[in-house]
């Protein structure tokens, strides 16, 4: 007989990227009462990776859990960026609702669309918080329209569209039902989310069912499957087996050795959970996402959708360049194919394949934020690498046609740069589908491109906008392959002999364009040391000193200066990079180099290329 579970909420917060989900987590986490009063209490407390900190995105969906008059709250805080879609949609299998967030004043923007989407289709109660209400050009009525707007776009039933809203500053920590009330503190948002968000429901006396929509990793432990009990319960030493949805043979006896439940930002053991309550599993070494924990005497998977496929891969390779294996800590094929198989427990949209080569592996992912921060996490625990460019991944229909994955981009730019952006992105077989003019002087356009043309863009759009415009994707399907596109008009600068860089060689070397090096660093024939200013690649002496002669003019003593080099991050050099160059990761560098060092065996491969495309 199925029940309700009174005492429990289940709730995700969806938004697009930057409108404030992580910030309102944090708020209603303090004004629960999680946090001592003299607690010191970082911001955004729920992005625990470095690299989350630093960037202020979240990657890893997280949950924690709140008490707001006798009722528990399960709070999931998920990802806002594209690249890291796979984690929403898994999660939104395990609550009974959402708190869609949106900044009041940049409105609906692409993932917005994207979340609310995956939620309407499953049928999930919305709860809209208008958040950022305390900006100086905030616009709540009109975002208001616009979010309406998209409900009815997205074909939202009449129940779905009659959703509360919530006016919130979750940096302020209040929020409120209309706009004149008093600026207080968070109970509007808590008070809705108990009274419209419906309880867990569930059968406490039918068999086991627990349905893993998150993998934890722990050292430690291994793998922690996070779920929601949805029929029955669940006990430590409980016999169990393991069914999947798409996996119809997986039948798997497994016992339960740990549970736990949240509570605020910890993990507490329990030994029993029950209907509706989102658990976290140990025990189990070959648990996945989409597996349904069963009582053995009757095993049913819960159906589960399949994860979005990857669109883009790039190979990982071992560093063979004259300066390998000197600044990391693991550096063999072995160590980087135990680290890429490890990353497989928690991401789900990721893929690594063996290629011809056993020092090679392909990768693929969502996007090139989510590779690079896959590399980036890489680095900083001691690996030594090389990556080449990100390709996009193709496919073929029926009638044996090349297809290829297409974003829609929606681009902010101040009116002055929307010229330059439109022209760009046209070269890069961008098609210019809408373009409107929204508040502060600024324009928005959509564009519908091959994923493969956004590949590089990011740093020179930056650019190109002086560094105020915005760019946001999402993924639009497959369609047919677009044609060639040149991704760089301009060549590279080559080192020409192994060494270090003196400033004699490198001051007539920046006549000949950008350097990426300054004096004292050591090269090798066939690193990249810069970007030429003309089309082709230019081999350079960077290592040459000054002849000495016995005869001293007047200026010969003069310093030589340099012009500061332009020191590329992992993104800027992951989007300079060419087909033909690899780029070298280490702990302590980034170094762009050709894929071939030997520079006759390079003109050979290029000449060979160059009469097999005629």
């Amino acid at each position: 007989m199925t029940t309700t579970r009174d005492d429990i909420r289940n709730i995700a917060i969806i938004a697009h990227v930057d409108h404030g989900k992580t910030t309102l987590v944090d708020e209603l986490l303090k004004q629960s009462g999680v946090f001592r009063e003299n607690q010191e209490v970082q911001e955004r407390v729920m992005d625990s990776n470095d690299i989350e900190r630093e960037r202020g995105i979240t990657i890893l969906s997280k949950n924690t859990a709140v008490f707001y008059k006798g009722t528990k709250i399960n709070i999931i805080d998920t990802p806002g960026h594209a690249d890291f879609g796979g984690e929403v949609e898994r999660v939104l299998k395990m609550v009974n609702g959402v708190v869609l967030v949106v900044d009041a004043f940049e409105g609906t923007m692409p993932q917005t669309k994207f979340v609310l989407m995956k939620a309407l289709a499953l049928n999930l109660p919305v709860i809209v918080c208008i958040n950022k209400i305390d900006r100086p050009e905030a616009r709540p009525a009109e975002v208001i329209d616009e979010v309406l707007e998209l409900f009815m776009d997205l074909d939202a039933s009449d129940e779905q569209l009659d959703c509360p809203f919530i006016y919130a500053s979750a940096r302020d920590g209040y929020a409120m039902y209309n706009l004149d009330d008093e600026k207080k503190d968070m109970t509007p948002l808590f008070e809705t989310i108990v009274n419209y968000i419906p309880a867990p429901t569930g059968d406490p006396d039918a068999n086991t069912q627990v349905l893993i929509s998150t993998i934890d990793y722990n050292e430690y432990v291994g793998r922690i499957g996070i779920g929601k009990v949805d029929n029955g319960s669940l006990k430590v030493n409980q016999e169990a087996v393991v069914v999947n949805h798409h996996d119809p043979d997986k039948l798997e006896k497994v016992r339960i050795s740990k549970l736990y439940e949240f509570d605020g930002l910890n993990k507490v053991d329990v030994t029993e959970a029950k209907i509706g309550s989102i658990v976290a599993i140990s025990g189990i070494a070959d648990i996945h996402i989409g597996d349904t924990i069963c009582a053995p005497e009757n095993p049913v998977a819960i159906p589960f959708q399949k994860i979005s496929e990857p669109t883009i891969s790039m190979n990982f390779i071992v560093n063979d360049s004259p300066l390998a294996g000197q600044e990391g800590k693991y550096v063999t094929s072995r160590h980087i194919r135990d680290r890429l198989f490890r990353e497989l427990n928690t991401d789900v949209s990721l893929r690594v394949e063996e290629t011809d080569s056993p020092d090679s592996l392909k990768v693929s992912g969502r996007g090139e934020l989510h590779l690079s921060v896959l590399i980036e996490n890489m680095r900083r625990e001691g690996y030594e690498f090389a990556v080449s460019k990100a390709e996009v991944l193709y496919k073929t229909d029926e009638n044996g046609k090349k297809l290829e994955p297409m974003e829609i981009a929606y681009v902010d730019v101040p009116d002055e740069f929307s010229g330059t952006v439109i022209s760009k992105l046209q070269q890069r077989k961008g098609e210019l589908q809408n373009m409107g003019s929204i508040a502060g002087g600024y324009t928005r356009l959509e564009f519908k491109i091959p994923s493969r043309g956004l590949i590089g863009y990011r740093g020179e759009f930056m650019t190109d906008t002086k560094g105020n415009g915005i760019i946001n994707t999402i993924f639009d399907g497959y369609e047919p392959f677009r044609g060639e596109i040149a991704y760089r008009s301009t060549g590279s600068l080559i080192a020409f002999e192994s060494g270090e860089s003196v400033t004699y060689g490198l001051f007539s070397a920046q006549e000949r364009g950008t350097l990426f090096i300054g004096p004292g660093e050591k090269v090798y024939s066939g690193m990249v040391i810069g970007q030429s200013s003309k089309a082709e690649d230019i081999e350079l002496n960077v290592c040459k000193k000054k002849h000495l002669t016995n005869t001293r003019s007047s200026s010969a003593d003069e310093a030589l200066t340099l012009v500061p080099p332009k020191k590329l991050s992992l993104e800027q050099a992951l989007d300079f990079i060419d087909t033909d160059e690899l780029l070298e990761v280490t702990p302590e560098s980034l170094r762009i180099r050709k894929r071939i060092l030997d520079p006759t065996l390079r003109k050979r491969a290029y000449i060979a290329k160059k009469n097999a495309m005629k």
